[in-house]
């Protein structure tokens, strides 16, 4: 079931994550999850007091290529400051995401989930799909796909949870 729209072309995939309904809510609780990490077990409820920003991605996706340089790129300005991502990987095969990581090395946590079961709890429509998630664990924003005029908004959004969590903590 979900495993077939990730072998769908990437712009049947795009249609289909715009046109389909039924994303995780903002408000909610992001679902929890435990996975096979590149150096260790990742489990979500582990980073709750952070910013967290989930990705789902795999190895065949192009945007995917963009939103990697642009995850290194945010883990690195606002990594001190209590933000966190966290990719996670739905490839079939760990040897394909490895490759993947060879060229695109991430300087952020990645995680494993090739039964998409995680996928499935976030309700994943589009490749890539991310998800902020607040220092409190509540989900705040779903971004389906990653387009250039993402880059700006979803940066936005990150040092706006940051600076409330900041003022809140004083």
């Amino acid at each position: 079931m979900l495993t077939s729209i990730f072998r769908m072309p990437l712009m049947l995939i795009a249609l289909y994550g715009f046109l389909g309904s039924g994303n995780a809510i903002a408000g909610q609780a992001a679902p929890d999850f435990k996975l096979q990490g590149q150096q260790k077990q990742i489990e979500l409820s582990k980073y709750r007091g952070q910013i967290v920003y989930v990705d789902f991605w795999a190895s065949w996706c192009q945007p995917c290529r963009k939103s990697f340089a642009w995850m290194n790129k945010m883990q690195t300005l606002y990594g001190n400051e209590g933000f966190k991502v966290i990719a996670i990987n739905l490839d079939d095969s760990r040897d394909k995401a490895n490759q993947f990581l060879q060229e695109i090395p991430a300087n952020f946590d990645v995680a494993f989930d090739p039964r998409g079961n995680t996928a499935e709890a976030y309700r994943v429509k589009a490749m890539p799909s991310s998800y902020l998630i607040d220092k409190n664990g509540k989900l705040v924003h779903a971004n389906l796909g990653f387009r250039a005029n993402d880059e700006d908004k979803l940066e936005v959004k990150i040092r706006n949870l940051i600076k409330k969590s900041t003022v809140a903590s004083r």
